[in-house]
């Protein structure tokens, strides 16, 4: 079990750390009480491999802040979970800013100002960002940059792979709804029209090897395949590292079904940063 905390000053970016972490594969708990942190992980450790990291999120809203969380730590080290502290900052007048671009109250301003509410947490924090493991400023960074630096951290190699899924479906039955990329192979001969093919699908190799040698389809696979890199480079400097990528013919039954399991077979082959699984909509649909 790994166990992570999340903490820092108000408004330096603990909601997109937290983002971050559920994105890697965290179960991530927001503002859980300090007492309860243990419990949380020990219920963890518990579900047989279902929950392997937790990460909670704190902040100054929690009665006795610094004091119990400072026992749980310790707490939880003693017990050998080893929890990794991550401490945000950012200096007083991007503070301020953030907090006047979203028109919030700071939760320790009172009746006084803005930058009072600052001061005061950030000396009710500071003997916790002394113990932290990591402490991160933010004030430069941009929502790209805080996100890479957490998955620098806290990112495993598994959880670090960009998702793709292709997603064969047929133009008759609509578009998919979820789709990032949408690519028509329509303008390849349709199987159905051949009496002798048109009972099998894309799975069937008779389909699949008619399909890919037709005019056009390997040209077709290769230019695509090189946009994807370009694509999926773009997208993972963005932090987005799942892809849906729909592949349509008429049907979602022969030309779809086939090009979608070839496509699928040379990103896996050509790049193992790639998690790649194929989801056949439509098919058994006619």
């Amino acid at each position: 079990m790994e166990v992570a905390v999340v903490t820092g000053l108000s408004g330096a970016g603990r909601s997109t750390a937290a983002k971050c972490l559920e994105d890697l594969g965290w179960f991530v708990v927001d503002n859980l009480p300090p007492e309860l942190i243990t419990t949380m992980v020990e219920l963890g450790a518990q579900a047989r491999g279902a929950i392997t990291k937790v990460a909670v999120v704190m902040d100054v809203r929690s009665r006795a802040f610094t004091d119990d969380l400072a026992a749980v730590i310790k707490e939880l080290d003693a017990q050998g979970y080893k929890p990794r502290v991550l401490f945000l900052e950012a200096t007083d007048e991007v503070l301020i800013r953030r907090f006047e671009q979203v028109r919030r109250t700071h939760p320790m301003q009172g009746d006084g100002r803005l930058s009072d509410g600052i001061i005061a947490e950030r000396a009710l924090l500071d003997p916790l960002r002394e113990e932290a493991d990591l402490v991160l400023e933010t004030s430069s960074l941009s929502v790209h940059d805080l996100r890479a630096k957490i998955e620098e951290t806290f990112g495993s190699e598994a959880s670090l792979r960009t998702k793709i899924t292709v997603l064969s479906f047929g133009y008759k039955y609509g578009l998919p709804m979820d789709a990032d990329l949408v690519v028509d192979v329509r303008f390849l001969p349709n199987p159905f029209w051949i009496p002798e093919l048109r009972d099998y699908t894309g799975f069937d190799t008779e389909v699949s090897n008619y399909v890919l040698t037709q005019e056009g389809a390997e040209d077709f696979l290769t230019r695509y395949q090189e946009l994807l890199r370009i694509v999926g480079a773009g997208y993972r400097r963005e932090g987005k590292r799942y892809l849906t990528l729909a592949v349509g013919c008429t049907g979602g039954k022969h030309r779809s079904v086939a090009m979608s399991e070839e496509l699928a077979r040379r990103l896996s082959a050509e790049d193992d940063t790639l998690s790649v699984k194929v989801v056949h909509r439509d098919l058994g649909r006619e």
